[in-house]
């Protein structure tokens, strides 16, 4: 099976540059149905499934080899190679944020910029560096999803998606949760919570737009902060929003703080 059908790939649009976005944990590529739509008239739009994921081939997912993000950056990196992807802008939901940081390390003069919603390079409060959680807060929640997964995801899910004025976002992530296999989502919840990829922030050169919510649980401004103040050529917008998932519940804005961060970089 080739990566495109692993992964289930989808591309449409046209255009010189190519534009692909990753989704976050618990998720699958519908998941920026408002977004790529507005980027097709000018990018060649690349959409897919984390191995483990949406539609993807579950029977690939390798326990030991998922086990840290570098897989999920080598199959982002394969993915672009199996379309003929040339200079590429990659944007990442919440821990895909930093999959596609590790891309930009490995190549950097294949990625125009890198667009960020939502992002954290370690939620564990550590120190002056305030992640949002301690780690008896992470031992808890992965505790609870080994006990009842989908107790976890029906109180979950709000939370994450926030936008109390829109309950439908948050019954379709709590759906989206429930759909994926639970010891996989509860290892890529692992990964995700606890990786620190602090380190690498300083070592990636590519333009990046950190995008957040007003009011973020999961990623508070806090970490938006010490991001733009640690990784190179980086700017920070804030959107007016509550949740974790701008694209879905603020799309409008999160269009307009992308398009600004493109014109102003001479990518549109």
């Amino acid at each position: 099976m080739s990566i495109l059908e692993r992964n289930a790939v989808r591309v449409t649009g046209h255009g010189p540059v190519t534009m692909i976005f990753a989704h976050g944990f618990g998720c699958d590529q519908n998941m920026w149905r408002f977004l790529a739509p507005r980027f097709q008239d000018r990018y060649r739009v690349v959409l897919f499934d984390h191995t483990g994921s949406g539609r993807s081939d579950l029977s690939a997912y390798d326990p030991a080899r998922y086990a840290t993000l570098d897989a999920y950056a080598e199959d982002l990196l394969a993915i672009l190679d199996a379309v003929e992807a040339r200079e590429t802008i990659v944007v990442g939901h919440s821990v895909s944020a930093m999959i596609g940081l590790l891309a930009t390390i490995r190549r950097p003069r294949q990625f125009l910029a890198q667009l960020m919603v939502g992002p954290s390079p370690c939620y564990l409060n550590d120190g002056d560096y305030q992640g949002g959680f301690s780690r008896a807060d992470i031992e808890e929640l992965l505790a609870t999803m080994d006990s009842n997964y989908l107790g976890w995801s029906s109180a979950m899910a709000p939370t994450i998606m926030g936008s109390p004025e829109q309950p439908e976002l948050a019954e379709e992530l709590t759906n989206s949760f429930c759909r994926t296999d639970p010891a996989i989502a509860r290892q890529f919840a692992e990964v995700t919570f606890l990786s620190d990829l602090r380190p690498q922030l300083p070592q990636s050169t590519v333009p990046a737009l950190i995008l957040q919510c007003s009011d973020d649980l999961i990623a508070p401004r806090s970490v938006g902060d010490y991001m733009h103040a640690v990784l190179p050529d980086s700017e920070l917008a804030i959107i007016d929003n509550v949740g974790h998932c701008p694209h879905l519940s603020a799309p409008h804005a999160s269009v307009a703080a992308m398009e600004r961060f493109l014109r102003a970089r001479r990518l549109e």
